[in-house]
């Protein structure tokens, strides 16, 4: 077995396909749309990765108020490869304007990660 994908609902979708695709090199699918039920949605992938991401928006889905953490998904870590790429992407992230949360360190179990705020709020851990 393996993980095939993690979905996320988003309340703009083509903003949150821009940032992954951007920031982590993504690669978007198309656009997919269900008029029936109002569903659109984009399916993201890593270069050499069967694990995708999917991004789905529904008029009728709440907004998802970000106020401290809560029962779900925690957080989404992305491997950048190196800690010069951890401390560049953070960086970059910070100057077009995007929330550090945790700055780039040496974790108690040891990975060494950042921690970011996608456009929604979602935790992004960027690790080696």
């Amino acid at each position: 077995m393996q993980l095939d994908h993690l979905a996320i609902w988003t309340a703009d979708l083509e903003k949150m396909k821009d940032f992954y695709v951007t920031y982590f090199g993504m690669t978007a699918g198309q656009r997919y749309h269900n008029p029936a039920k109002q569903f659109t949605s984009y399916f993201l992938s890593f270069a050499g990765s069967a694990v995708r991401l999917e991004l789905m928006h529904r008029p009728d889905v709440a907004a998802r108020v970000h106020n401290g953490m809560q029962a779900g998904l925690a957080h989404l870590a992305v491997g950048v490869g190196s800690r010069e790429r951890v401390n560049r992407l953070t960086e970059e992230l910070r100057a077009d304007g995007f929330v550090v949360e945790g700055e780039p360190r040496t974790t108690g179990d040891g990975y060494y990660e950042s921690v970011v705020l996608d456009p929604e709020g979602n935790r992004i851990e960027i690790t080696v």
